[in-house]
């Protein structure tokens, strides 16, 4: 990569060369580093524009899913015309326009800890724009054997956060923060819960800070700092993040010696159905149907998602009215649950199950899957 600024370049960054902080040396320095992004939807989308756009020189994106028309409410990367293609041939197209003097390296495959290693190896940063547990895990482990800084960003309705994972810099990493796996279904994701679209903007618009402030050497990096931040309450607060001398990865006594770990190789789908509750697939579900159910069809997601789509027949009783409604159940039916996608369909049952119901089938997929076989 040529060592100088061009005429062209000149004139696109005049706004950086203005800045003491940055200047002419500062630009070149972005243009000779590089960032690599896990994910190009909610986080990586505004992260990835902005590091263009300031002329991060490499930009590497991970990914291996399509655009899909939900993703449109919150993944500014992508537009209509772009539904059911690659988001990286998306996010690329976007890039290019941005910032043609920029490099943007695609890597259409899931990150994991088969390949983590070998993608990382050749940037400088990575941002993780992930939104599940067991990849913010691998994107951390591989941060840490490669010494690389980890920019972190998560988001859940109103509310983010984000943080910068250094082990190498004093800092502490995020199994820090988080030490265990949460439990399958614990946690709610974007797709059950909801996000507000402008929320991951902010998010990774922090995160790209972060990274241009690793990458030119200035101002503070928050080690040991998560910075979260509340929309409703338009407000932002800071924990401070201590390194846990009992990390299993960058304790005193380290456990962890790959990035092939229990953690990182757990699978990324959080409504995975536990192997000892019984369930069937919509198309088994239509055909009990067609044949006239022979039980209870209970449908545990909220009234607005009911309004939106449903199953006809189904009656709606929101996860969390649940336990309060349960003795209206009969137990001596075959009750049915679904949901969205199959995460509160599980908890639903698990529920049902505490309280003494033997008959309770979840729906796998849910809705997700009913409407694609429509």
């Amino acid at each position: 990569m040529s060592a100088t600024l061009s005429q062209a370049e000149l004139q696109r960054y005049s706004r950086h060369l203005l800045i003491p902080q940055v200047g002419k040396d500062g630009q070149l320095r972005l243009k000779e580093s590089s960032v690599l992004l896990i994910g190009s939807g909610a986080l990586g989308s505004p992260a990835a524009l902005y590091l263009a756009a300031a002329g991060v020189g490499r930009l590497g994106l991970v990914d291996d899913d399509v655009v899909d028309a939900s993703n449109l409410q919150r993944q500014i990367l992508h537009g209509e015309s772009w539904i059911g293609k690659p988001k990286l041939e998306s996010a690329a197209a976007r890039l290019r326009e941005v910032n043609p003097h920029v490099a943007v390296e695609l890597h259409p495959v899931r990150f994991t800890a088969e390949n983590a290693m070998e993608i990382a190896a050749g940037y400088d940063i990575i941002v993780d724009g992930s939104d599940n547990f067991p990849t913010r895990f691998l994107t951390n482990d591989t941060a840490f054997f490669q010494k690389k800084p980890l920019v972190y960003g998560a988001i859940h309705r109103f509310e983010g956060q984000a943080s910068v994972f250094a082990p190498h810099l004093s800092g502490p990493c995020y199994r820090c923060l988080l030490p265990q796996m949460p439990a399958p279904g614990s946690v709610p994701s974007c797709a059950e819960a909801g996000v507000l679209g402008v929320l991951p903007g902010i998010i990774g618009s922090i995160q790209a800070m972060e990274a241009l402030k690793l990458l030119l050497g200035i101002g503070t990096v928050p080690l040991g700092k998560l910075t979260i931040y509340d929309a409703l309450q338009s407000a932002f607060r800071t924990l401070t993040l201590q390194r846990d001398p009992q990390c299993r990865l960058c304790g005193d006594h380290p456990e962890i010696h790959h990035v092939a770990n229990a953690e990182t190789t757990a699978s990324s789908n959080c409504n995975l159905t536990p192997f000892n509750m019984e369930s069937i697939t919509t198309a088994e579900l239509r055909e009990k149907i067609a044949a006239g159910l022979d039980g209870l069809l209970i449908d545990v997601r909220q009234p607005d998602e009911y309004e939106v789509a449903h199953i006809d027949g189904s009656r709606l009783i929101p996860l969390a009215e649940l336990e309060s409604q349960l003795e209206s159940l009969p137990k001596d039916q075959t009750i049915y649950v679904h949901c969205k996608a199959g995460g509160r369909s599980v908890r639903a049952i698990q529920l049902m199950e505490k309280h003494g119901f033997q008959n309770a089938i979840n729906v796998a997929g849910g809705m997700d899957a009913w409407l694609k076989e429509a």
